[in-house]
């Protein structure tokens, strides 16, 4: 199994400071559901700037489990891949156990599955490391447009000869409900309204990617979208959007290094709480034509901060915010609204030398932290970017293990930061 070996420079050192520029690649959670979504068309879909992650492969053997056939084209953009769902009629329609256990995002076929044939057959996910995620409301969503739902054996079995438009209020704020339920309405028969949606940017590049295809939907981004259903929908040519945690993640890397980085291509209109928290901190961020640029501090401050569904605090950027706290001078309150259970990162951060005391879903981070390396064990994706950051400002050599978890949602960090001036190597065979 691999491990990544940081050689850590602490603030203060020569050379500390990333500076550069690095490129954003595109949005994983903007591409796991477009994946999906391509299973509506009646063609081909081709999709552009797709980021070359564990879970994006995941979706292409999902996708290619129910009969689709899936291309993988490497570019100078990063990757192309192509969708063609016209096989899909001879598939199982099924997302078996052995894929939704290792990528939630798998449940997310449900809506498109259900839609455009008729019937689907989806593993309920269980818990996971931040969390138990249930996946209620996708289901009582998809039941308001006429499904009808069996839970047996560990399974969801949804039919419908043809789903009708309703009106439905979701019970809480569910940004995979709110995609799988929005897919579904595309193609039912009627009007469909949609209420207490998620109104993250991925659910608005999804209604776009969407309407490209020939769907009727308006309101994305805002708590109440109407969609009227239509026969069809097309294949189109579409370029992901670029990944605002992951341009949330480096420009955490630049301020606690004391760098200078230009994150090109950055989506700064989707990135204003994190931008308005780097800037308390006291690191610069200036929106330049290339990106987002962010020069980290001599001193940083200590700031509060509440995970919010958007446009508020992200809940996946909680956990890298968090290493910012530590290196500011003073205390932080950071709490976590969304997840109950997403401070598994908190020990590993002590072991590195953090001071951070977790009372019910609030840390205090006291600061600032004088990291020293050691080997440390990544808990889920978000969590071991924070060990990474950590490593960057540690004195010594920090190993981080299981980086399966970081492979997720980051494209070769190691290559991504080491020209920046960062000291990473990965190894393989690196311990459970």
């Amino acid at each position: 199994m691999d491990k990544l070996e940081i050689i850590g420079k602490p603030p203060g050192m020569p050379g500390t400071g990333l500076v550069g520029t690095l490129p954003i690649r595109g949005a994983k959670n903007a591409a796991l559901p477009i994946q999906c979504a391509a299973l509506l068309g009646s063609g081909l879909t081709r999709l552009r700037h797709v980021p070359k992650l564990t879970d994006v492969s995941t979706m292409n053997r999902l996708l290619r489990e129910v009969g689709c056939a899936v291309e993988v084209i490497a570019d100078t953009d990063g990757r192309t891949v192509e969708i063609d769902p016209r096989g899909v009629a001879q598939g199982s329609l099924e997302a078996p156990y052995e894929m939704v256990k290792t990528m939630r995002a798998s449940v997310t076929v449900m809506g498109p599955l259900l839609a455009r044939y008729g019937r689907a057959r989806v593993s309920l996910p269980g818990g996971c490391a931040i969390g138990a995620r249930p996946i209620d409301q996708h289901l009582k969503g998809l039941q308001a447009l006429g499904a009808k739902v069996t839970l047996e054996h560990g399974y969801v079995d949804l039919e419908a000869k043809r789903l009708t438009g309703g009106r439905f209020l979701f019970d809480k704020v569910t940004v995979g409900g709110t995609q799988n339920v929005m897919m579904a309405a595309a193609l039912a028969k009627g009007h469909t309204t949609l209420e207490n949606v998620a109104r993250e940017p991925e659910v608005e590049e999804l209604a776009l990617f969407l309407n490209k295809m020939g769907a009727q939907i308006s309101g994305a981004g805002t708590p109440t979208i109407e969609i009227d259903g239509v026969d069809e929908l097309s294949g189109i040519d579409h370029a992901i959007l670029p990944d605002r945690i992951e341009a949330g993640t480096f420009a955490v890397a630049a301020a606690i290094t004391r760098g200078d980085v230009l994150l090109e291509h950055a989506p700064v209109d989707h990135m204003h709480a994190i931008i308005d928290t780097l800037v308390a901190a006291g690191a610069e961020c200036r929106v330049e034509a290339g990106g987002l640029r962010v020069i980290g501090p001599e001193r940083l401050r200590p700031f509060d901060v509440v995970t919010r569904p958007h446009p508020g605090f992200p809940t996946d950027m909680q956990a890298q915010i968090m290493v910012l706290a530590t290196m500011a001078d003073g205390a932080s309150v950071i709490r976590e609204t969304i997840f109950e259970n997403r401070f598994m990162h908190v020990p590993e951060l002590n072991r590195l030398g953090a001071n951070i005391v977790v009372n019910g879903n609030t840390a205090v981070v006291r600061g600032p932290t004088k990291y020293s390396g050691t080997t440390v064990m990544a808990t889920d994706l978000r969590a071991s970017a924070s060990l990474v950051l950590a490593g960057l400002v540690a004195r010594g050599t920090t190993e981080v293990r299981r980086v399966y978890h970081i492979d997720r949602g980051y494209e070769a960090i190691e290559a991504r930061l080491c020209p920046l001036g960062a000291q990473m190597s990965r190894y393989h065979g690196g311990g459970a």
